[in-house]
């Protein structure tokens, strides 16, 4: 059960009568995200690109087949002022989904800062012009909290909470948390110069497990796939995580969308856990007709190998990240939320279940 009992009983009385509308409607949260609101019953406005892409919308259009809410599609653009307002016209929550996630980028503030923060004031100032709107809830991530798991040890409590925020990303330095970061605050920022609706933030951990197409991709994808393609035969590190489940992540933006005591940041993770526990868990899973890793590499060969072998690992994210735990309290969202996180087992069989189910991916042929 992905959410409490008592979460249970106040969403069944939640309000259909207005839609909803979910920003990044492609992608991956989303999607899952997307799912739940539909068999809710609620009406859907899903904000894309490109409406005429009929064969990233199928997988969506698939689920409004089968389940009871409804979906629309509407043309919006995150850099673009305006573009959003035809979407979020009449709708009572808006779920803030769309944001870059990449690693190695070629210019950070170009592909990472701009379209997170930019995208997100867009949102949120369109929010401001709508009357129907009543609640933002911004999918921020746990890399708004720290960049390096080190970080934890400078943290009043010695751990990873709501109260923490990111002091030492930057554009040269974990990048994609400096975006996230920055984003983030641009939300509170505006959220706070108002009192008509309401934001609730969820900060995700790295976000795992099945999406509703076969065929996504992304970087939790591509981790996977490093995971079992022999790109880390000889071995992965010990290169500290926190994982939620997709499908947990979809139940805490739900649950903050609706609950009425639902409020402030929530740190959304399952696991603590690292390449190395993931691989390992995966080829019990697998079986051993798969090139998962299940050695240990030692840390000064991943210290002296990694930025050679990927130009996004500097020698210090290797420092500050390989041998260190992702140490977190996730309390909030347990007893805020109602969460209840799955095994972390069943979310990566399920992911490569559903990866090996994908022909087109010779990642997940045996060998």
């Amino acid at each position: 059960m992905p959410l409490n009992d008592n979460t249970l009983a106040a969403l069944a009385h939640l309000d259909r009568s207005q839609p909803v509308l979910v920003t990044g409607a492609t992608g991956y949260v989303a999607g899952q995200l997307i799912r739940r609101l539909l068999q809710e019953g609620l009406t859907v406005h899903a904000a894309v690109r490109d409406p005429g892409n009929t064969e990233r919308l199928a997988a969506l259009k698939a689920l409004e087949d089968s389940m009871s809410g409804k979906l629309r599609v509407f043309a919006s653009d995150l850099l673009e002022q305006g573009s959003y307002a035809e979407a979020m016209a009449g709708c009572a929550v808006v779920f803030h989904t769309a944001s870059p996630f990449v690693v190695s980028v070629e210019d950070p503030e170009r592909d990472l800062v701009r379209p997170a923060v930019e995208g997100t004031r867009n949102v949120l100032q369109e929010a401001n012009r709508q009357s129907s709107v009543e609640r933002v809830v911004l999918t921020s991530s746990c890399a708004a909290i720290y960049s390096d798991n080190a970080d934890a040890l400078d943290t009043s409590r010695g751990c990873f909470d709501e109260s923490v925020w990111n002091t030492t990303a930057s554009l040269t330095h974990q990048a994609y948390s400096h975006s996230k970061t920055l984003a983030e605050q641009a939300a509170w920022q505006i959220a706070e110069q108002q009192s008509r609706w309401r934001l609730v933030v969820i900060n995700p951990s790295l976000v795992l497990g099945p999406a509703i197409s076969d065929d996504t991709h992304g970087e939790s994808f591509s981790l996977m796939t490093q995971l079992c393609d022999g790109t880390l035969r000889i071995g992965a590190p010990d290169y500290g995580m926190g994982v939620v489940d997709v499908r947990d992540v979809a139940e805490a933006h739900l649950a903050a969308g609706f609950l009425p005591t639902a409020t402030g940041r929530h740190l959304v993770a399952g696991h603590s856990s690292s390449f190395i526990a993931l691989g390992r868990l995966l080829s019990h899973h697998a079986g051993p007709q798969y090139a998962i890793p299940t050695r240990q590499l030692p840390r000064w060969l991943v210290w002296l190998a990694g930025p050679l072998a990927n130009r996004a690992v500097t020698r210090k994210i290797v420092s500050r990240n390989v041998g260190h735990a992702f140490v977190f309290d996730n309390t909030r969202s347990r007893e805020q939320l109602g969460l209840i996180y799955r095994p972390l087992e069943t979310t990566l069989h399920d992911m490569f279940d559903q990866r090996r189910r994908n022909g087109s991916s010779r990642a997940f042929n045996p060998l």
